[in-house]
């Protein structure tokens, strides 16, 4: 295995160049990856070719291409192979992820995928793209969001728990999709609570066995990094300085104080597309550990002209006609560093 290696400027009592490998870790919400098919069993009819969308195979095959050139680029300002290890948003089904990776623009990588069926009535899930040149996969499982025990009836995306050994180290892998804000702030909240709670369950029991276990938790979250389900259910920490090996780092959270995000709502950024890491990636001096975070915002993704100017391009547009464009979010990386040594 070949590592793309990253000269970068120490401070010890002298300034020096030290080498290091890079791996990048991305995360992307790919706005509704339906194929057009109409599955009975979920409301999916709108992205088919009589939907409302007027969802054709001519779009869903650009569709396809737009999303492959996002995951091609994202990660290769600093690493050629780009992201090892990218956790998907809004996946219908092991179809589009089968006809995602065979995309010219990414098939050379030879991704492989992670998913499970969902319980949520639209049918879109989460999933997990994974470079065999630098991640094995050991097991996966899914963690239930039971929603229906805090009396709500419509049911959410699972957890997708995927376990693995990346470049040489054992990693534990979460890929959420919270519940949204639709129907209030109020209304909505306890749902995602009841998210980040269940990847609290499964952090600590994870770090009870074992404290220098390696956690990654990435998605969307539906909440701001300063958000209460971060805050005071994950208490992730926001400055290395503060993080002990059995805590969660939240890099986003300067960031988005900063006034940056992965997506606008009513003319407000939001960063709700975050990947956290556990302690061992900041504490620990072995193994892979915490380089930089960065929001994937580069202008080919973006609106150029009028009100939307700078936001994301999304796929469609507000009176749901196909616009050629990638997703209503951003996509955000982290990268991860070794000595080259």
């Amino acid at each position: 295995m070949i590592l793309a290696i990253l000269s970068v400027t120490v401070c010890y009592a002298a300034s020096a160049q030290q080498k290091l490998k890079v791996i990048a870790i991305g995360s992307y919400n790919c706005e509704n990856l339906f194929d057009t098919v109409d599955d009975t069993a979920k409301k999916d009819e709108d992205f088919t070719p009589n939907g409302a969308y007027s969802y054709t195979q001519e779009v869903y095959t650009q569709k396809l291409h737009n999303i492959a050139t996002v995951l091609e680029k994202i990660g290769t300002d600093v690493t050629p192979d780009g992201a090892a290890v990218i956790g998907l948003v809004e996946i219908e089904n092991s179809t589009v992820l089968a006809d995602l990776v065979a995309q010219k623009e990414i098939k050379h990588r030879n991704y492989k995928y992670c998913w499970f069926p969902t319980p949520d009535e639209r049918g879109i899930s989460t999933a997990m793209l994974y470079n065999p040149k630098y991640f094995k996969l050991i097991a996966a499982e899914t963690l239930p969001v039971p929603l229906e025990t805090i009396g709500q009836k419509r049911p959410t995306r699972a957890v997708l728990h995927v376990y693995g050994v990346l470049a040489g180290d054992t990693v534990h892998i979460l890929v959420n999709h919270w519940p949204s804000k639709s129907g209030g702030e109020a209304r909505s909240a306890p749902g995602r609570m009841l998210a980040a709670k269940v990847n609290k369950h499964l952090i600590d029991s994870l770090m009870a066995i074992r404290p220098d276990t390696r956690i990654l938790l990435m998605g969307d979250l539906n909440d701001n990094p300063t958000g209460e389900p971060v805050k005071e259910v994950l208490q992730a920490k926001a400055d290395k300085d503060d993080v002990t090996m059995k805590d969660l780092f939240n890099p986003w959270i300067n960031i988005y104080k900063k006034g940056m995000g992965t997506e606008s709502y009513r003319g407000e950024w939001g960063l709700i597309d975050q990947i956290m890491l556990s302690g061992s990636f900041v504490e620990n001096n072995t193994g892979w550990r915490y380089y930089r975070a960065e929001i994937f915002n580069k202008e080919f993704l973006t609106n150029k002209l009028g009100k939307d100017k700078g936001l994301p391009h999304r796929s469609f547009t507000i009176a749901q006609v196909w616009d050629n464009g990638y997703s209503d979010h951003f996509p955000v990386l982290v990268y991860l560093v070794k000595n080259a040594d």
